[in-house]
């Protein structure tokens, strides 16, 4: 088999857009690439910022794989789309979707058009916190949270559903099941959408559904103790899960059509895509991967427990599954909720008057020059003992130990704290809670090796990947590909595709390697390791303020 006459499509669900990539299997070479916005979302539209409310429209979704994919392959030669052989993609999460019986969301039946309740709630929707908190009260003593790291969060499956559950009772009434994001794509593009055809992937289910093969599927007893409308929507998921080298099924003529493809295109089944990023990243068995954008995911690979021994529990992370990176492997997850998001807070926060008093596009042109200013201000700085100190949890705390309803908070603030000052101490804030992450995964008995980071930030800011150098301790390879999630995702396709037989396989061809390494300035990673004690103090003082 002559692998340079195929072509794979890896697709990449981001918070704002759609990235598709079209890859030559036989080296992982980009032919083409395309990107699209989610119009709704870009308007700002069933959200609500002040109630931590965030959904997005099914067609967003839609609109813009079936535009990617055009510009993708047209950019790859007249002959890139008669060569596609799979299809797999990533995409945020936890982010699903109240459905109907037949699995169609709610959002795109005409009596459910406008509600926000019916949309998928974004992985960063925390709307949830009441119904989180409760089922982690209800948890208190048991083994069902053990695989998820002991805490729910509000980020996720269950909580969301719950609150959706009490706050709207006719989506109540017509939701007869759930889906994320990553099994609802694949669904829609094969006509699998019924409940009963679904393929569910063990990365959405595992890590944020409570699915545990320990379990025999979903804790129904648990989940029905809680809310006896829950019972159904479990019953509708089935047990049974598949991990991101199955196959979700062929694409439809419709979607053939759409995405301009050969009616023999293979669909693989999603996964979350920090999962893939990280095979896209070239990580390897207890290397630790940082996805660094919006927010920050960090996965880390380790083998499964011989037989006869039991699974090591880690405590305050975001779960851990067989096969939710690595086909055989287990796969540990984390993050921060907030991460590049926290820069973006604070320059809207300084564009505040610009978009106050300047015509539209003129304050837009000006705010994107915020950043980069800042950056090779706060460059020229030197982290001091008696210095700002910033926390990290904006959007809250995702690890280690879940607490959506923390804040941020500066201190240390004088007359003389400028705007380049107070955005270094952003910066630092979200290392130290990298570094927070780090350090629960070692105390735990997870093996670290090396830190690999993919993601936009890590070619936009040598301020945050230098800070992030030296607050860790460590080198931090970055992957050439700057891509890595749809790259991974790509992996995958040319693995249901049948062209490689494992995903390791597909990686050890495709993978570009790595061609960026940030490392420590024993220096700085001395004075820091005295401000990261102060961070840690300031987050336990704000922690328990709460209270």
């Amino acid at each position: 088999m002559n692998l340079g006459d195929h072509v794979v499509l890896g697709a990449d669900f981001g918070t704002d857009s759609v990235r598709v990539l079209a890859l030559d299997p036989a080296n992982g070479a980009v032919l083409g690439q395309g990107v699209r916005n989610y119009p709704r979302w870009k308007k700002g539209l069933y959200c609500d910022p002040l109630k931590n409310q965030f959904r997005q429209h099914p067609l967003d979704y839609l609109e813009a794989l079936e535009g990617a994919t055009k510009e993708a392959l047209k950019a790859s030669g007249p002959e890139a789309s008669s060569k596609v052989r799979g299809l797999s993609l990533d995409t945020t999460g936890s982010t699903p979707v109240f459905a109907d019986g037949n699995g169609v969301p709610l959002s795109l039946l005409p009596a459910f058009a406008e509600d926000p309740d019916a949309m998928f709630l974004l992985w960063k929707d925390h709307t949830a916190i009441a119904e989180a908190e409760a089922i982690n009260h209800a948890a208190a003593g048991g083994k069902v949270l053990d695989f998820v790291g002991g805490i729910y969060s509000s980020e996720w499956l269950w909580a969301k559903a719950w609150h959706v559950l009490k706050s709207n009772p006719k989506v109540a009434a017509a939701g007869k099941t759930l889906v994320e994001h990553c099994d609802w794509i694949g669904a829609r593009l094969t006509g699998n959408e019924h409940p009963d055809k679904v393929k569910r992937g063990r990365c959405a289910a595992g890590h944020k559904g409570l699915w545990h093969a320990s379990f025999g599927g979903y804790p129904e007893e648990f989940l029905g103790k809680l809310e006896a409308r829950l019972v159904p929507l479990v019953k509708s998921l089935g047990t049974h899960t598949v991990t991101a080298d199955t196959a979700a099924g062929v694409i439809t003529a419709e979607w053939a059509a759409k995405l301009g493809v050969p009616a023999t295109t293979v669909i693989g089944t999603g996964a979350f895509d920090v999962h893939m990023g990280a095979l896209g990243g070239g990580i390897k068995a207890n290397q630790l991967v940082k996805v660094m954008g919006t927010s920050c995911c960090d996965v880390v690979t380790a083998a499964l427990p011989q037989k006869g021994h039991a699974e090591r529990v880690v405590a305050g992370i975001c779960g851990q599954v067989d096969g939710s990176i690595v086909p055989g492997w287990l796969g540990y997850e984390a993050g921060q909720s907030a991460y590049g998001d926290v820069y973006a807070w604070f320059r809207q926060v300084l564009a505040w008057p610009l978009t106050k008093f300047l015509p539209a596009a003129e304050a837009e042109k000006l705010t994107e020059k915020i950043i980069p200013a800042l950056e090779a201000e706060a460059l020229l700085l030197k982290p001091q003992e008696e210095h700002t100190l910033a926390l990290d949890w904006l959007n809250g705390r995702r690890t280690p130990d879940a607490d959506q309803s923390l804040v941020g908070a500066v201190t240390g603030l004088t007359l003389g704290t400028d705007a380049p000052r107070l955005y270094r101490a952003l910066v630092e804030a979200t290392a130290y809670g990298s570094r927070a992450i780090l350090e629960r995964f070692e105390a735990q008995g997870v093996q670290v090796d090396s830190v690999i980071a993919i993601g936009g930030i890590t070619r936009k800011s040598k301020l945050v990947m230098q800070v992030l150098a030296d607050v860790l301790g460590r080198s931090i390879r970055v992957g050439a590909s700057d891509q890595a999630c749809a790259l991974g995702a790509g992996m995958f396709a040319a693995t249901v595709a049948g062209l490689y037989p494992t995903v390791e396989a597909a990686q050890a061809k495709m993978f570009p390697g790595f061609d960026l390494t940030f490392t420590p300035d024993p220096k700085m990673a001395k004075v820091y390791d005295g401000l990261y004690k102060k961070y840690l103090a300031l987050g336990a003082f704000v922690a328990s303020a709460k209270h």
